[in-house]
């Protein structure tokens, strides 16, 4: 008998491409005193479908480091990493053109302050069906259809007659929900949102995070969370990276960071946060205040701040390594950190 043939071997299907992959970001700003280095080392990955949070105190670089994945820190900042890739597209070597095209239908940013984002002489169906228009060449009257069902899935009530009004008729919340329609209106593999609830009341910011819980689940897109507020970081993060002074301290799964920081930084951060049991007692605070960019202390830059401090971390500056599974800190004492919170 002839042998029967081999089976053919199935086929297998690529790796999805990450949302996001950095490594060894630097960012330095071009000032009549000379440089300021912004960001310093900086190394990210999130995968389609995660939600990073991106936490530290303002001036940490969050910012910075956001809108240099988006191509957006301006003439003035001299920018390199090892890597930088959106999607899997190079951000460094694109032409303005490609990052104009990249924006919007590949990665989006939802800006802090929505009033001051959103156009005010221009109704909201114009303004997200710009989008439709420039990148996929729909027509008017198809813009304004798919400007309408945005709305409806962002949760804004009759769509169908509030995509003719203007940004000023809506409340705060609502429109930090329409800077969330447009940045989301292509489906872009990953959306970065800077601060998306700040200043708006804590009902509302459940809201918008639930909103992006969702919309990170039905479009399988990557997330990242620029955050000061701990309170929002647990609600959604999965990973956590926290960044201090222009560099990041300790990353993390979200779960383990939170039952057990690995950095005195993520320590007292965790600490100040306000708590129903100490009512009555002074708020734990962090004594001093983040350095300034252009004069950073000698070592580690949190050593002033630190209660754990030694005399080595006024000298050398402790690199970002693993300190247990998954689990990563810049600090000479991670584990002595951990095992206080064991």
């Amino acid at each position: 008998m002839p042998a029967a043939p081999a089976p053919s071997a199935r086929p297998t299907q690529a790796p999805p491409t990450a949302a996001l992959r950095l490594r060894g970001l630097d960012v330095t700003f071009r000032t009549r005193r000379g440089p300021v280095p912004a960001v310093r080392d900086v190394s990210l990955d999130v995968r389609r479908g995660e939600f990073l949070a991106l936490l530290g105190e303002s001036g940490s670089g969050k910012s910075v480091t956001a809108r240099a994945i988006m191509g957006l820190t301006g003439s003035g900042a001299d920018v390199s990493a090892d890597e930088l890739r959106v999607a899997g597209t190079d951000v460094l070597t694109s032409t303005p053109e490609q990052l104009r095209r990249l924006r919007g239908a590949t990665v989006s940013l939802v800006f802090q302050d929505a009033l001051s984002a959103l156009n005010p002489v221009l109704t909201i169906g114009a303004q997200i069906g710009e989008l439709y228009r420039q990148h996929q060449g729909a027509s008017r009257k198809e813009s304004r259809r798919r400007a309408t069902e945005m709305l409806s899935l962002v949760g804004i009530p009759a769509a169908s007659s509030r995509v003719d009004d203007y940004p000023h008729q809506f409340s705060g919340g609502m429109r930090q929900r329409l800077l969330i329609a447009m940045a989301i209106a292509l489906e872009p593999e990953l959306l970065i949102a800077d601060e998306p609830t700040t200043a708006l009341d804590v009902t509302v910011q459940a809201q918008i995070l639930e909103l992006l819980d969702r919309l990170r689940t039905e479009l399988d897109m990557g997330v990242v969370l620029i955050t000061h507020d701990l309170g929002v970081v647990c609600q959604v993060a999965d990973s956590v990276a926290v960044m201090y002074a222009g560099r990041i301290v300790e990353r993390a799964s979200a779960d383990a960071l939170f039952d057990r920081p690995g950095h005195p930084y993520t320590q007292a951060l965790l600490g100040s946060v306000p708590q129903a049991g100490r009512i009555g007692h002074a708020l734990p605070v962090i004594p001093g205040s983040p350095p300034h960019p252009g004069a950073q202390p000698s070592g580690c830059p949190f050593h002033p701040r630190c209660a754990w401090a030694v005399d080595a971390c006024r000298d050398t500056r402790p690199p970002l390594e693993a300190v247990a599974p998954a689990r990563e800190s810049a600090c000479f004492r991670a584990l002595e950190v951990l095992d206080a919170h064991a």
